[in-house]
């Protein structure tokens, strides 16, 4: 748009959350591992050059995802929405298929009636909610006072079909019992328009983007650290980095996390008092605990994505928030494995190289879960492995290596508060219309990334993107 941009990221290289670990020839996305409504990124490609197709290989997994339930059934579920009934159907009983089909009807509703109002337009906070009203022939449809488990049971009367849409609350690290009935869109979105993955690896798709933004003129400086955002006569100049630089600019756009900007890189007299208020009154995210498991052999069946439920989801719930007692690592966890039959990922073709995430607390040294404390990472991989055996997939005696990455270190590498992995939760009914806006209060200020407007996940993230580029205007 004729500006002149300049990139400052404090990692030695560009993706944030959407990190690389790479020994031995084993490879691991660190962070979101699958990409959905993969128009957002054929539209930035298209609008930028060659497109997406031309630049990455994306893959669209069939299955999208294999679920195990504490009672042993399971079912692959398939990447096309239109054999998804039947499979229900086949592997959880008759009439499966079509609870989930209803529940997904309403679902495609909401997402017609927030799609172009919501998710692609600036947050106006509560005053969002007028504004659908007036652009949505029926506000009922998106449920605006009602909770993701609430609505849900609506429409699904087999248990097994209600934890699996309880999982989707993760997805923002919320809670089911609280997150807004809005979240139905999620599963909507990952199941009508597919799960994909990027040949290679998902962290080739921010590599991409940097790659295309410097085509484009831009001047990307990694290992380069902002401490301060600069206001001067009531708006934002500039940054200054940690080697005490000044980076002048008309606009500054930051996609560190909200609670950080608000509470750190700002100072004091900056006029943004309300939302520094309004922050301390919310939940933070939960965070979780990764496990890097480089494995020798090969899993017959596996899938590229895998979720092993526990027998009381609740009691998970309960220890992320602290309901019913203080926050703790959960002691029978839903675990997540993830890991793609991709060459890329592997020395040879007799190993795997797997991603396994359990929800856990944020880290909060002073009053919650101390993560550097010691023995305690090490002692709840442990127990996250015992987890995976009796669910059915033992592979203690398959480990060559494991790295264990906690919630202290995912707030020491993206300064993300406690390691939260989204931002604010989607706790509360209203929660998904109190993000923090694109635009701040402070002229000059904009905000994207999963903490912000319209949320986390790579397409939310990229469309926070999409709407403060239109925001910012063009020079």
């Amino acid at each position: 748009a004729g500006h002149a941009v300049t990139v400052l990221e404090q990692a030695p290289q560009v993706g944030g959350k959407l990190g690389w670990y790479a020994r031995d020839g084993h490879g691991f996305d660190t962070g979101p591992s699958l990409v959905t409504l993969p128009q957002v990124f054929e539209d930035l490609f298209a609008a930028t050059g060659d497109p997406l197709h031309a630049v990455l290989d994306l893959q669209r997994l069939d299955p999208a995802v294999a679920y195990r339930f504490a009672d042993g059934t399971t079912t692959a579920l398939p990447g096309r929405l239109d054999a998804i009934p039947a499979t229900l159907d086949d592997d959880l009983g008759a009439g499966t298929g079509a609870q989930w089909s209803a529940l997904l009807g309403r679902a495609e509703a909401m997402w017609r009636a927030t799609e172009q109002p919501f998710l692609r337009s600036p947050l106006a906070g509560v005053a969002t909610l007028a504004r659908l009203a007036r652009q949505t022939a029926d506000l009922r449809t998106i449920a605006p006072g009602r909770t993701l488990r609430g609505l849900g049971s609506q429409y699904l009367t087999d248990p097994r079909l209600r934890v699996l849409l309880d999982r989707y609350a993760t997805y923002s690290g919320s809670d089911p019992r609280r997150a807004p009935a809005a979240l139905l869109t999620v599963p909507w979105v990952e199941q009508a328009f597919g799960s994909w993955y990027v040949r290679g690896g998902l962290r080739r798709l921010p590599e991409a983007v940097a790659d295309r933004a410097a085509e484009r003129g831009a001047v990307l400086r990694c290992g380069t650290a902002v401490t301060e955002v600069l206001v001067e006569g009531g708006r934002a100049t500039g940054v200054r980095l940690a080697d005490g630089e000044t980076v002048r600019a008309d606009v500054v756009v930051c996609n560190a996390d909200a609670a950080a900007l608000y509470g750190r890189l700002l100072p004091r007299h900056a006029p943004v008092r309300r939302v520094r208020a309004a922050l301390r009154r919310v939940t933070p995210s939960s965070s979780g605990l990764v496990l890097l498991l480089a494995l020798t052999g090969r899993t017959p069946g596996l899938a590229h994505h895998t979720v092993l439920f526990p027998a009381d989801y609740d009691a998970e719930f309960d220890a992320l928030f602290g309901r019913r007692g203080p926050k703790r690592p959960v002691a029978d966890p839903t675990v997540y494995v993830s890991a793609p039959d991709d060459p890329a990922t592997r020395p040879d073709a007799g190993s795997e190289s797997w991603f396994v995430l359990v929800n856990a607390p944020r880290h909060e040294p002073d009053g919650g879960v101390d993560w550097t404390a010691p023995g305690l990472a090490d002692a709840t991989a442990d127990r996250v492995l015992a987890t995976l055996a009796e669910r059915g997939l033992d592979v203690r005696d398959r480990v060559r290596w494991r790295v264990v990455r906690t919630p202290a270190d995912l707030e020491r590498e993206t300064a993300s508060p406690g390691g939260s992995i989204y931002g604010t939760s989607s706790n509360g009914a209203r929660a998904a219309f109190l993000r923090p806006a694109n635009a701040s209060p402070l002229p000059g200020l904009f905000l994207v990334g999963g903490s912000a407007h319209p949320g986390g996940g790579l397409p939310l993230v990229t469309l926070s993107a999409e709407i403060v580029a239109g925001l910012v205007g063009p020079a």
